[in-house]
């Protein structure tokens, strides 16, 4: 899926995006918003691959993201890393 098409499904979309760069306590409501989202994990790869600094990205907040990427700075693509992280995850729910 190309990001064009992952924005137009993002749960975000008709969401003030002020309210994705919030700070503080405010960044968990929009977490809130991600929480649900079909297009969370391509929302959070394209923020880790492209080292997005700001903002709410596939649920997670900047410094969760940097905290991530300090973890794992070997990770070449992220979109596969969760794309495949989900397809496990999706496979073990349904067996």
């Amino acid at each position: 899926m190309t990001s064009v098409q992952w924005v137009e499904l993002a749960a975000c979309r008709s969401t003030d995006p002020e309210e994705l760069f919030a700070q503080g306590a405010e960044q968990n409501r929009a977490k809130m918003v991600c929480a649900g989202c079909a297009v969370r994990t391509e929302c959070l790869a394209e923020a880790l691959d492209q080292r997005i600094e700001f903002g709410v990205w596939g649920g997670m907040t900047e410094r969760e993201r940097r905290s991530l990427l300090r973890r794992r700075p070997d990770v070449v693509s992220w979109r596969t890393v969760l794309e495949d992280a989900r397809q496990a995850f999706e496979r073990s729910a349904a067996g």
